[in-house]
């Protein structure tokens, strides 16, 4: 074999081992993965998952599946993607019950703060009073007024201790100078059923879960928390123009995998999220359910990173302020 011709061979074999190289680089994720949901299939968190799930796996070319680890408060879920192998293949969804588990249990085996890597911010819902049908008045100035004259006697329910529903009435009690008066239920949907029912007077819920009752008329939509109002509640008017702008209380979605996994893997999945987030259609089945993507530059790890810090500090300081004692997660 001529000298020319053997160079010719290693410089060809060398550039096809830096392209599968690169490969696979860009193409760090090669098995199916899985999205781990604390909750039942049907819920809000679950829907989410399962609409980024389907957009997902066209961006890294593999199948995305959904594993719903349901008990213990959401900590079962919490607890499977922290112990899982850091490959990106194992990955969390979870809402504020991840930055409350250590607030509200003694018994995790793992450590919230460092048992996970952040790679996104998925959705950003408002929150919802609802009040029952029977309430007195005509409008929500007038059931703002009415719970602002009962204080404790008028009762709150809640899907549990610590998920949103519980921490957002915390919040409007710490704000308008009483502890409220809670009913537990075990998830929003019996609750609202109650609430329906008028069991119950009050429930705050993310937008997700309220939108068909308040827009059937089953329901008085009494205030939302974001800085404007939903185009789904037109007549639902914010925290603020009531005069509550402390109020400012939103569930979040974000995705979580394992302490240790490498960054490129991370990036991939970021990548994937970002491209699912942006699909055809993605904004306006969001936008149905009541909620809505994170801006672009919201998006990236490091933004998730400071959001769950902060909201960390804050969710244990109203978990405190609520009498909640820790007890193991059963």
């Amino acid at each position: 074999m001529s000298l020319p011709y053997r160079s010719a061979l290693l410089l060809l074999a060398g550039l096809l081992v830096t392209a599968l190289s690169d490969y696979a680089a860009a193409q760090p994720i090669t098995r199916p993965v899985t999205i781990v949901v604390p909750y039942s299939a049907g819920g809000g968190t679950d829907t989410v998952a399962r609409l980024i799930g389907d957009q997902m796996a066209r961006a890294l070319g593999q199948a995305v599946l959904i594993e719903n680890v349901v008990g213990a408060g959401g900590t079962r879920a919490n607890e499977r993607v922290a112990r899982s192998q850091p490959d990106g293949t194992t990955v969390l969804i979870n809402h504020v019950a991840l930055l409350a588990a250590p607030s509200l249990f003694t018994n995790l085996r793992y450590d919230t703060q460092t048992g996970f890597e952040p790679v996104g911010l998925v959705n950003n819902a408002p929150m919802v009073l609802m009040g029952r049908k029977s309430l007195p008045g005509q409008q929500p100035k007038d059931f703002l007024e009415w719970i602002r004259a009962q204080g404790v006697k008028a009762n709150f329910a809640h899907g549990g201790v610590g998920t949103n529903s519980h921490l957002c009435a915390v919040m409007m009690g710490n704000v308008l100078g009483f502890k409220p008066t809670f009913v537990a239920y075990r998830g929003s949907a019996p609750a609202i059923t109650d609430l329906m029912a008028s069991q119950v007077d009050l429930l705050w819920d993310q937008a997700t879960n309220g939108l068909p009752q308040i827009q059937g008329g089953m329901l008085h939509g009494i205030a939302i928390t974001s800085t404007h109002r939903s185009d789904e509640l037109k007549d639902v008017p914010t925290t603020a123009e009531l005069g509550m702008p402390d109020i400012n209380y939103t569930m979040w979605h974000g995705l979580y995998v394992a302490k240790g996994t490498p960054q490129p893997i991370i990036a991939a999945l970021n990548g994937a999220l970002r491209k699912a987030l942006s699909a055809p259609g993605v904004e306006t089945r969001l936008k149905a359910l009541g909620t809505v993507a994170f801006p672009l530059d919201e998006q990236s790890p490091e933004a998730h990173a400071r959001l769950f810090a902060a909201d960390l500090e804050r969710v244990a300081k109203l978990v405190e302020s609520s009498g909640a004692k820790p007890s193991d997660a059963q």
